[in-house]
């Protein structure tokens, strides 16, 4: 594998339960890459990072650069919400000491958390709770299942940005999972639009077009371009 890649896939297939959730995908993510992956409810978007970090059985070819450090940020953690911990003490559930789980709060702008209950956080404040226990471990790749769910505007606004600031200072590769079509076409450097199966791929810039969107949401699609930090 090439030194700069961190991740290669090659005619990617998962059956789960007898059905075929994802075909034929293949793909390559270089150090410091922006890969976007997009599509419709139900398209296997979610089974593709599951299986990346090896949860659900496959067929085909999935190579990391060795001993690569790996990051998740889930779709949504509800039941967590329920538990009466502390953020000091969702940490600690990853052996994260007090010392690290403060240095990181710093870094994601939530200093005065610690001692807080995780289920009286906003939901833009919890969503960045889980940026930082995927930060800490010191991960090169990070994983986001469309990390804005349930945040208003603003809330994402400022996610991204942090995104932005945490991906220059520690060169991460980033795979991110989406809606926000202004976001794929102003972060990314590389687009999977999926479908079960790819339907394009490529530059957002060059696949990003109206014909190519109503080709796999099945009608037109309208976006408008955020003012988001670049990442």
């Amino acid at each position: 594998m090439k030194e700069d890649l961190i991740l290669k896939v090659k005619n990617l297939s998962v059956q789960l339960e007898g059905e075929k959730i994802l075909e034929n995908i293949s793909f390559e993510v270089k150090e410091g890459e922006v890969l976007t992956i997009l599509g419709p409810n139900g398209a296997g978007k979610t089974v593709l990072l599951k299986t990346l970090l090896g949860i659900f059985p496959y067929k085909g070819e999935i190579i990391w650069k060795k001993d690569i450090k790996i990051g998740y940020v889930p779709q949504r953690l509800p039941f967590i919400k329920n538990v009466p911990m502390t953020v000091e003490e969702f940490f600690k559930l990853k052996d994260v000491s007090k010392k690290e789980t403060e240095n990181i709060l710093k870094k994601i702008g939530l200093s005065e958390v610690l001692e807080k209950e995780v289920g009286k956080l906003s939901s833009g404040q919890f969503q960045r709770i889980l940026i930082g226990w995927a930060l800490s471990k010191d991960p090169q790749v990070l994983l986001f299942d469309e990390p804005m769910t349930g945040i208003d505007i603003k809330g994402e606004e400022s996610i991204y940005s942090l995104l932005g600031k945490l991906k220059k200072e520690r060169n991460l590769t980033i795979l991110l999972v989406t809606h926000d079509l202004s976001v794929v076409y102003k972060f990314s450097d590389y687009v999977i639009c999926l479908n079960r199966y790819p339907i394009c791929q490529g530059k957002p810039r060059e696949i990003l077009t109206p014909e190519g969107l109503e080709k796999l949401y099945g009608q037109e699609v309208k976006f408008y371009q955020h003012t988001h930090q670049e990442l």
